[in-house]
């Protein structure tokens, strides 16, 4: 990918007994652009994912950066969700699809990830509406230090970035379940509940 200049490098109180919670408690704030931005650079041509036309749409689209990335198990955890595969999906009607990009937390995986965050944010995937991005662990343990740092940096390039650890059962087969998944897990699908609500964000879709 040719290199260039990155340009982007709590909870409220208690609400009040019997007043609705708002949806923004449970949303995080976006730590990174929220929307593609002017003067981002597009990657090389072999470094961007296609476009794929879909005949549905789904609440939420797993996109994986590159082949073994995990979209297929975290489509399974979060009903009305679906895999994009490893192509950027493009839906019918007049709503944006949105779409969370998911990666292995090795090296490969990483820059497919930063990849396809400069693609987006660069302009050029129209009627999309990236929510952030999936480290999946690519291995049981602690990430080495220069993982870390690259996963911090690639992070700063979507809203939000969550991590997936090593799940031994999914490797081994085992039918993926939100009931028995860890708690990174669960957390990651209520914040995706929380975000496409109607309203989170300030949005009405």
């Amino acid at each position: 990918m040719t290199e260039a200049k990155n340009p982007w490098l709590s909870h409220p109180a208690e609400p009040e007994p019997d007043t609705p919670v708002a949806i923004e408690e449970h949303v995080r704030p976006a730590t990174g652009p929220v929307a593609p931005q002017r003067g981002v650079p597009a990657p090389d041509r072999a470094d961007q994912l296609p476009l794929f036309d879909r005949r549905q749409n789904a609440d939420v689209w797993w996109l994986g950066v590159h082949g073994g990335a995990g979209e297929s198990s975290l489509s399974v955890v979060l009903p009305g969700s679906a895999a994009a595969d490893h192509g950027w999906p493009q839906t019918p009607g007049e709503q944006p699809a949105r779409v969370v990009l998911v990666a292995r937390s090795n090296m490969r995986g990483l820059r497919a990830a930063q990849a396809a965050a400069t693609q987006w944010a660069s302009g050029l995937v129209p009627g999309v509406d990236v929510l952030g991005l999936v480290i999946v662990a690519d291995a049981p343990g602690r990430l080495p230090r220069p993982l870390r740092d690259f996963a911090h940096l690639v992070g700063g390039g979507v809203p939000r970035t969550w991590t997936v650890p090593w799940i031994e059962s999914w490797r081994l087969g085992e039918p993926p379940a939100l009931s028995d998944a860890p708690r990174e897990v669960r957390r990651l699908v209520d914040e995706l509940h929380a975000l496409i609500r109607p309203g989170a964000d300030g949005t009405t879709n």
